[in-house]
């Protein structure tokens, strides 16, 4: 099994290539610092099971699993915590397996035998319970081939279109499978609800304007789109820019 080891401290992950060191049909690919790191190289070395730390910058290890649901074929995934088993209680029910630090090699065994690979649907859930407390640091999607990260901050505006999510940044759009509930759900108060297609990042609202056929829109900085407001909204969106500054 091939194996990606991913934690921001340097000396721990030095000591899980000692305990994986010689073990039966155990490949260690490499190794990440960070969430980010993490999902690259997943993406370019196609690991059966990531052993992946919990608490880290910028991107924790809950988020990156999340995003690893992106991957054509995920891996299975085995926390490593200094957490205490009460704070691991919410997440038993994800068949995802946990190593509690200082890691024992016969624990780190055990966990690695029966790693499964987990479905898609699995690694969505992971870290539902959070979205109340954080929201993802960065949005991702499998393109060509290749895992592309947006960063959250960045993005002006998400759209529904079919099946899909659209999600416009900088750069471009990025096609998603979330709903537009589950992300208003999550952004909360960063986001707003301008149609029942669509929902807009306030920070990066320039203006409520009028086009000459009677239809207000939502305009942005930095960028020319334009994003209708529905009438059933209409007011509760003139209020929010206003309590804003934004109308």
């Amino acid at each position: 099994m091939k194996v990606l080891i991913v934690d921001d401290e340097p000396l721990a992950r030095s000591r899980m290539h000692r305990l994986l060191d010689n073990m039966p049909d155990i490949h260690v690919v490499g190794d990440a610092k960070g969430g980010k790191e993490a999902l690259l190289r997943s993406s370019a070395l196609h690991p059966d099971i990531v052993l992946l730390d919990i608490r880290m910058p910028e991107m924790d290890g809950l988020e990156t699993a999340r995003h690893l649901s992106n991957l054509k074929n995920p891996p299975a995934i085995v926390f490593t915590t200094a957490f205490s088993e009460h704070a691991l209680a919410a997440f038993e029910t994800h068949a995802v397996d946990y190593l509690l630090k200082p890691i024992r090699r016969e624990r780190l065994q055990e966990a690695l035998a029966k790693a499964r690979k987990i479905n898609r649907v699995q690694l969505l859930e992971l870290g539902r319970q959070e979205l109340a407390a954080h929201a993802r640091t960065h949005i991702s999607a499998h393109v060509n081939g290749n895992l592309q990260l947006v960063p959250s901050e960045s993005i002006y505006y998400f759209q529904a279109e079919q099946k899909y999510v659209s999600v416009r940044h900088p750069e471009g759009e990025l096609l998603i499978d979330d709903s537009l509930k589950l992300l208003e759900e999550e952004f909360g108060e960063q986001v707003l609800r301008v149609h029942r297609n669509s929902l807009v990042v306030i920070k990066h609202v320039e203006s409520l304007g009028r086009n000459a056929d009677g239809k207000y829109h939502i305009s942005f900085r930095d960028i020319d789109d334009q994003v209708e407001v529905s009438r059933r909204l209409l007011a509760a969106v003139r209020r929010r820019l206003k309590q804003m500054g934004k109308a």
